[in-house]
C-alpha cells in the first residue's frame, strides 16, 4: 500500500439495459472468472422476475431492496494499550453500498432455489420487504455496534 497518496477510484460504465451505475456495480460483483454476459444474464432475468412478482419498475424495488440493506455503523478493531477494542465507526456511503451488494449477492448464492436469477430475486425481494438473510446480517451489525457503544469513545 503507498504511503504517498491514495489509489484513485476507478469509474464504471453504466449498464447496457437500464443504464444505471448500481446495476453495473451489482453485475460486476456477481461476475466470476470474468464471464460478464453470463452474470448480466442473471441480473436481468432477476429483475424480469421481480417485475413480474411486484407489478412495479425492477430499478426502483432493486434500489429500495439496497437501501433497506445498507448499513449506517459497523464496528472496527482498534488496539488500544495491549487490548484489541471494538470500536463503532460510522459507515462511508460508498462502503455501506458495497456491503449491502456483497451481503445480498453472498446471501442468494447460499438459497435453495434451482438457478442463480431466482436465487438472486428472491433475496432481492426479500430485502425489499424487510426479511431475508442480507436483512438480518445488517440487524446483526447495529447490534453489535450498539452492545459496543461504549468503547465509541476509542474512535480517531
Amino acid at each position: 500500500m503507498s504511503r504517498r497518496h491514495a489509489a484513485e477510484k476507478r469509474s464504471i460504465l453504466p449498464d447496457a439495459k437500464y443504464g444505471d451505475l448500481v446495476v453495473a456495480k451489482f453485475t460486476n460483483y456477481l461476475m466470476k472468472d470474468g464471464k460478464k454476459s453470463a452474470a448480466e444474464k442473471i441480473v436481468y432475468s432477476a429483475l424480469d422476475i421481480i417485475a413480474d412478482k411486484t407489478k412495479q419498475q425492477p430499478i426502483e424495488v432493486f434500489k429500495e431492496a439496497i437501501d433497506k440493506v445498507k448499513p449506517t455503523v459497523e464496528v472496527k478493531s482498534r488496539r488500544v494499550g495491549g487490548a484489541t477494542y471494538q470500536v463503532p465507526c460510522e459507515v462511508a456511503p460508498r462502503r455501506a453500498l458495497q456491503l449491502s451488494l456483497r451481503w445480498i449477492i453472498t446471501n442468494a448464492r447460499k438459497r435453495g432455489e434451482k438457478t442463480m436469477y431466482e436465487r438472486v430475486a428472491g433475496e432481492l425481494l426479500d430485502a425489499f420487504n424487510d426479511r431475508g438473510a442480507s436483512v438480518k446480517k445488517r440487524e446483526d451489525t447495529h447490534k453489535m455496534a450498539e452492545a459496543n457503544k461504549a468503547f465509541s469513545h476509542f474512535r480517531w
